[in-house]
C-alpha cells in the first residue's frame, strides 16, 4: 500500500514553516501538552509535531509512509532530545504489538489515510486500555453550503492535488465508532481568516480507549 506523493510532499514541507508562524505551533503545543510514557504518532509527515513533545514522553514511534516526508522527519528527530523512531508503515496496518502504547497522536493525518476507520481501529488496538488518543484534524464543515463544496472537491480534484487529502470527513464520528470515548473536544478555525476555506474547520481533543 504505497503512499508516494513527491510533488505534494515537497510543497507541504515548504509551506510548513509559514503554518507554524501563523499559529499552528501553538495548536501543536496544546495537542501534546501533558503526554507521558510511550506514544505512537500516525501520519507524522515531516515531523512538525516532534519539537512540541514534552519531556515526560519516554519514546515516540512515528509512522509515516511517504518517503520524502519520512526522510525529513528522520532528520528532525535526530536533532531532538525526545527519543523518536520514525518507521515506514501505513496507519491501517501498524507493525506494533497490542496495547503497547500509553497514547496515540493523529494530527492532520486522518484526512489522507485511505481507510480512516481501519486506521482508528489500529490505534485502538495498539493503545493500552485507559490510554489516550490526541487528535487535531480538519473536518466536515458545519455549514451546509460548504459541505456541498467539500463533497464536490472530495469527489474530484482535491485528493489528487493534496496528496490524498479529503476535506470533509466526519472525524469525530469515526473516532467514536472505533471505540474511543471522546472526553473533550473543541472546534477551531485555522487559519482564522474572514473567508473560510474547505479545510478551515478543525477539531482537537482527547479521546480515551476504555
Amino acid at each position: 500500500m504505497a503512499y508516494h506523493h513527491p510533488v505534494f510532499a515537497r510543497l507541504y514541507s515548504r509551506l510548513s514553516p509559514a503554518m507554524e508562524r501563523s499559529g499552528m505551533g501553538e495548536h501543536r503545543d496544546h495537542l501534546l501538552a501533558g503526554l507521558t510514557g510511550l506514544v505512537v504518532e500516525v501520519g507524522a509527515g515531516d515531523g512538525a509535531n516532534f519539537p512540541h513533545y514534552p519531556a515526560g514522553v519516554e519514546r515516540v514511534v512515528a509512522v509515516e509512509p511517504e518517503p520524502y516526508l519520512r526522510g525529513r522527519a528522520s532528520e528532525r528527530a535526530a536533532r531532538l532530545p525526545v527519543a523518536i523512531n520514525v518507521v515506514d508503515a501505513v496507519a491501517e496496518r501498524l507493525p506494533l504489538p497490542d496495547a503497547s502504547f500509553d497514547a496515540g497522536v493523529v494530527s492532520l493525518a486522518l484526512c489522507s489515510v485511505r481507510d480512516p476507520h481501519a486506521a482508528l481501529q489500529e490505534l485502538h488496538r495498539v493503545i493500552r486500555p485507559g490510554g489516550e488518543l490526541r487528535f487535531f484534524e480538519h473536518v466536515r464543515s458545519r455549514s451546509p453550503a460548504m459541505r456541498q463544496v467539500q463533497r464536490v472537491l472530495d469527489a474530484s480534484v482535491w485528493p489528487v492535488l493534496a496528496g490524498g487529502c479529503h476535506s470533509g470527513r466526519d472525524t469525530a464520528a469515526a473516532i467514536a465508532t472505533a471505540g474511543f470515548a471522546i472526553e473533550n473536544m473543541r472546534s477551531i478555525r485555522f487559519p482564522d481568516i474572514p473567508l473560510p476555506t474547505p479545510v478551515s474547520e478543525h477539531i482537537d481533543g482527547v479521546a480515551r480507549r476504555p
